[in-house]
């Protein structure tokens, strides 16, 4: 089922088939244009059309979590714990520096003001996204989080009791976004709304992005790992644990050994047998991935470099680099790609489909504000007065030259 192929052969993963917003755009775009209209009024209609919800209000005004095991209850500290150290690495700092000629330039970090997160409700409850959206902001300091899930299960409801922050609004699909993005009269308006979602969710946050802050536009989950040698049964788990996902998801291993690509085929299949999620994995391993046969590591590299893959696997350090394009990266035989899914630290809000050439995952820094500071001294103005005042004239700028000069006598 999962095809082995000469990397001559991979071009149709590396121009994968760009994600098909325009009819998801038609859809949403009267939805959005009819929340902002309306307000609550239309969001309760969509809530109930699509969500099947049934009460007055979207608001959660009491939290209610059905009481979990107590190793649930252990699993979210050690996550969140984790999760919150690396945030805190993230965050930029604030700092000056005084130069001879009497400049004195810096920069103060300030939190947004408001977030809003969406966690999917579909297939799986995805307690893990409420902790990877939520914790980053609680480490930038913003005062008003919000989260939208449009029928959140009790390990949900559960993870938002332990954060202990916040409001949740039973509220999904393009109406949550737009009810963020606007506000209505009961859902805030956000400074940024992050979190996956369905292509209904992207094309809603893409059509908004400028008029609201959004993380990134998130296409199909993916993996590439990189391999010489290795256990077939561990590569083969981790290609399925991505595939189980979505059936659009995709799976890639990049090796310079046919015995072990036929290995690793051989393992998935028979690790199919036993997954319950295999209807949708085989679907996503029979339709987007591939074991690429490769000449060397380098060659590996570059294509890697060409995918700028959401989750990237690789064998040792040495590679690192060589990675240019990775949403992120996990090192070595004992970081498998679900650790990161989960409780190593690093956010699993990652971009796809070619964006990580651009930007890499989801941080405590997306929820901040960095402000540069400048004070100078007399003797500095005078220094940069003839630099300042030949290049506002030279752009016809006449009173920014002035106000310079009439400091400087």
């Amino acid at each position: 089922m999962l095809r082995i192929i000469d990397a001559t052969q991979a071009e149709d993963l590396i121009v994968r088939k760009a994600v098909r917003f325009s009819e998801a755009e038609s859809v949403v775009g009267p939805i959005l244009d009819d929340i902002r209209r309306r307000g609550d009024a239309a969001l309760l209609q969509y809530a109930r059309k699509f969500d099947g919800f049934e009460g007055m209000s979207v608001a959660v005004s009491e939290v209610e979590a059905a009481p979990m095991s107590s190793a649930y209850l252990h699993a979210l500290e050690v996550a969140t714990r984790n999760i919150r150290e690396y945030a805190r690495m993230q965050l930029p700092r604030e700092s000056w520096t005084e130069f001879p000629d009497g400049r004195r330039l810096g920069q103060i970090v300030r939190p947004l003001d408001s977030m809003g997160a969406y966690i999917p409700a579909g297939r799986y409850p995805l307690p893990s996204t409420l902790l990877m959206t939520v914790v980053p902001a609680q480490v930038a300091g913003v005062r008003d989080i919000c989260v939208a899930c449009p029928n959140p299960g009790a390990e949900i409801m559960a993870a938002f009791q332990f954060l202990g922050v916040g409001r949740i609004f039973r509220m999904g699909g393009a109406q949550a976004i737009g009810a963020f993005a606007f506000g209505t009269e009961t859902v805030p308006r956000v400074a940024r709304i992050v979190g996956p979602g369905n292509i209904y969710v992207a094309a809603a946050k893409k059509l908004l992005a400028g008029e609201v802050g959004i993380d990134f536009v998130a296409g199909p989950t993916e993996i590439v790992i990189v391999a010489e040698q290795g256990k077939p049964s561990h590569i083969a788990a981790d290609m399925l644990a991505q595939a189980e996902h979505d059936v659009d998801a995709s799976s890639i291993l990049l090796t310079t050994s046919r015995m072990l690509a036929e290995a690793v085929a051989t393992e998935v299949d028979q690790q199919l047998a036993t997954l319950p999620t295999a209807p949708v994995a085989c679907e996503a391993i029979r339709k987007n991935s591939a074991i690429v046969l490769v000449e060397n590591i380098e060659e590996a590299m570059r294509l890697v470099n060409r995918l700028a893959p959401e989750h990237l696997a690789i064998p040792d350090t040495k590679y690192l680099p060589l990675v240019q394009n990775a949403g992120s990266v996990f090192v070595g035989p004992n970081s498998p790609e679900a650790a990161g899914d989960y409780a190593s630290g690093p956010n699993h809000v990652l971009p796809t489909s070619g964006a990580a050439r651009i930007r890499g995952g989801l941080s405590a820094a997306d929820f901040v504000k960095v402000i540069s500071v400048q004070e100078l001294s007399p003797d500095a103005l005078r220094a940069l007065a003839p630099a300042i005042t030949t290049l506002a004239r030279a752009e016809g700028l006449e009173a920014h030259a002035r106000s310079v000069e009439v400091r400087c006598g």
